[in-house]
């Protein structure tokens, strides 16, 4: 493919990519407004965003099945269709049920648009250009994550909320209609393969009650709600079950062989770590300045632009880098560059300004640019081409698991924290404190009667309480993203030429 053809349909794919990625973060910013408009609290309405994104995750182990069977074009291009249906009746949700049903339903059809168009973008251009479609795929995954709070923020202060998700039916629309013109006649080719459906079924349950487990389980009292005992023993024994299973299936769903291979396995577990870290900040962040630090949706999600930018202008760089230095250099440089923004933002006060708030994305940015090329190098390298969209597939849904269950422990820690710092708080500042009376004393010159000063003051500590509970979990962020780096050099050295990555001892 050349030309003009070429580049819609690289576009058209390239979009498809952006899109499903995008609706994984652009209700983020959006949780408090839909929240309030569905008459929910702000912890239920974080499960819009852990609904899509586990049913996402399980879902995308089905794509190599799927792809074999219907092959690549006609697979991807139904999955961006449905996943355009399931959008339009995400917007019309008429309460928190509905909502998080349809949410499931998008997650569930989008499962083949990140490796499918991956595959095809790979497919399509020509072999001494494969680095440029890998820099193509890694720019539109690492920077819809970023636009989608700031798209988010703008149609919740500006238009009604089911807006985010209307925005998808005309980029779907152009998406489905340009690949299916532009690759109609180019089928992959197709086979008949028996579905594993105990091990799908045993993923449902073992994902799904973990994932239930985490969102519900700070509403009641964790382990003193026997519910949450027995969550956490089904998706324990599911797990191993499925473990099991996979390991001697003759058709497994998910080839979890790809994990004897050394640089598949610390590929990925550092990939799904870091990523899991990078996702419940990009949740905590707007969650924090729309409650604590009176930011709109829109401004909380400018904070995080200028990440978009940075990546947007070195990933070309990042790309050409790869073909030139070892990868495991480039990803050590990236998992350095998110420890140091992370410990930035370990420095935030109440009184940080915007760019002050800002200053650390800009680092952020440049992390991300090297990130997802050099980890997605490195866990497919030595794989066979032809089992590359297994592992593939196999990647994406550790990554995306593992991003959802940070969502739902990054509030539930926030909150925590917050609880413990508060109680910390109150009690050093006692009714006799220097301080706190003087605090009293200056909101009654204004006014307020004793009751109302005393309320305040809580507001302030409050507020204060957040803040240490946020910078705990940056610095806590940082550790653990440096503590990743060792396990980078575990793999083999890997170098980058034209289509294949490869090993070299």
């Amino acid at each position: 493919m050349t030309g003009g053809l070429l580049a819609i349909t690289a576009l058209a794919l390239a979009l498809g990519t952006f899109m499903q990625v995008l609706d994984g973060t652009i209700a983020n910013v959006s949780v408090p407004t839909i929240a309030g408009d569905l008459g929910v609290s702000t912890s239920q309405g974080t499960w819009v965003i852990t609904s899509f994104a586990v049913s996402n995750g399980i879902s995308v182990p089905l794509t190599g099945w799927l792809m074999g069977r219907y092959g690549v074009v006609k697979t991807f291009t139904a999955s961006v269709l449905l996943f355009t249906i399931a959008s339009f009746l995400c917007g019309i949700a008429w309460n928190i049920d509905s909502l998080i049903f349809f949410r499931i339903l998008q997650g569930a059809v989008s499962g083949p648009m990140i490796p499918g168009s991956q595959a095809l973008l790979m497919m399509i251009f020509p072999p001494n250009k494969r680095g440029t479609a890998l820099a193509i795929w890694s720019m539109t995954t690492l920077v819809a994550p970023i636009c989608g709070p700031i798209l988010g923020g703008y149609i919740s202060d500006n238009f009604t909320w089911p807006w985010i998700f209307f925005i998808n039916l005309p980029v779907g629309a152009f998406c489905a209609f340009f690949c299916w013109r532009g690759m109609a006649s180019r089928e992959t080719p197709t086979y008949q393969r028996p579905i594993d459906r105990t091990g799908f079924a045993l993923l449902v349950i073992w994902v799904g009650a973990l994932q239930v487990m985490l969102d519900t389980g700070k509403d009641v009292d964790w382990f003193n709600s026997p519910a949450i005992v027995v969550e956490t023993i089904v998706a324990i024994v599911a797990f191993i079950a499925w473990v099991i299973w996979e390991l001697n299936d003759k058709n497994p769903m998910v080839d979890l062989s790809f994990f004897k291979t050394r640089n598949f396995a610390f590929g990925t577990l550092v990939l799904c770590i870091a990523y899991a870290i990078f996702f419940g900040a990009n949740l905590l962040m707007p969650l924090w300045l729309q409650t604590n630090m009176g930011y709109i949706a829109t401004w909380a999600g400018l904070v995080a632009a200028p990440s978009g930018i940075i990546a947007v202008i070195l990933t070309p760089f990042a790309a050409r880098m790869l073909n030139r230095y070892d990868a495991r250099i480039l990803g050590t440089a990236s998992l350095v560059l998110f420890a140091l923004s992370f410990f930035m933002r370990s420095l935030y006060t109440t009184e940080a300004s915007f760019f002050q708030l800002m200053l650390p994305t800009l680092v952020m940015g440049a992390a991300m640019s090297f990130f997802f090329i050099s980890f997605i190098s490195i866990g497919l390298n030595g794989i066979a081409p032809e089992r590359v969209p297994a592992a593939s597939g196999l990647s994406n849904f550790a990554r995306i698991i593992a991003g959802s269950f940070a969502a739902s422990l990054v509030t539930t820690i926030w909150e925590r924290s917050e609880s413990q710092h508060q109680t910390r708080l109150a009690e050093i500042m006692g009714m006799t404190d220097p301080a706190f009376v003087n605090a009293m004393r200056q909101a009654q010159e204004f006014g307020l009667s004793t009751a109302q000063s005393t309320s305040v003051i809580m507001r302030q500590v409050s507020s204060q309480a957040f803040l240490l509970s946020t910078v705990d979990l940056f610095r806590i962020s940082s550790i653990v993203i440096i503590l990743l780096i060792p396990a980078v050099w575990l793999c083999r050295k890997t170098l980058v030429t034209g289509p294949v990555t490869h090993a070299a001892d």
